[in-house]
């Protein structure tokens, strides 16, 4: 990954595979898009995932990671659909996506789900700022984001990347409206445009052709 600048790299206070003296940092984080081969890997990050985190991302109650969404992620076609994975020590810590929506394809849903250990360190600015750039080079220009009214943690790191944005209340949820620009603005502490990993095989850049 691209050096982090600022007042130097956040720490990860949380256990990792690895020698016993290494202290992780943002900088050890790998970006890269989810692939068909991530399956279990995503599925053991639901050990590090406690109900509530789990109830925000998928806003119902689920003891881990659902199948549904695991199979999901084998359809996505990294261009109307895409996701990408934070990798620290070869174990998946974060998940982020979005999906382009079908009546205005300038717009997409964005999703972002982190381990409870590795939350408040930078990663899930890090994976949106990388999955921003991806969407801007496909046509996208503005992320939805659906956020339930009590996840405070979600609504600063919002506020943090897009200090203007406004929410619309329905329900219990919040649903903010997030423009993006070439150079998005960090948030939680992330520079801007990290640079990504290379995917596990080749991924177009091009729309795909129909049928």
């Amino acid at each position: 990954m691209k050096q982090l600048k600022g007042r130097g790299a956040l720490r990860i206070a949380a256990p990792v595979p690895g020698p016993s003296w290494w202290t992780p940092t943002l900088e050890d984080v790998r970006i890269r898009p989810y692939g068909v081969a991530d399956g279990e890997r995503l599925r053991r990050m639901s050990a590090h995932l406690s109900k509530a985190s789990l109830y925000s991302r998928f806003f119902s109650g689920t003891p881990r990671i659902p199948d549904h969404y695991l199979r999901s992620l084998d359809a996505l076609d990294h261009w109307d659909r895409e996701a990408l994975i934070a990798l620290l020590a070869g174990e998946i810590i974060g998940v982020a996506e979005y999906i382009r929506a079908d009546r205005c394809r300038s717009r997409a849903e964005l999703a972002v789900l982190v381990a409870d250990p590795w939350q408040r360190c930078g990663v899930g600015g890090l994976l949106v700022s990388c999955l921003a750039g991806l969407a801007l080079r496909r046509g996208v220009t503005e992320f939805d984001a659906d956020v339930i009214a009590t996840n405070r943690e979600a609504v600063l790191a919002i506020r943090s990347g897009w200090p203007t944005a406004r929410s619309l209340p329905s329900g219990g949820t919040a649903r903010f409206r997030l423009p993006l620009t070439p150079a998005p603005a960090p948030v939680l502490g992330t520079s801007p445009g990290p640079v990504l990993a290379p995917p596990p095989a080749p991924h177009r850049e091009h729309a795909p052709h129909p049928g």
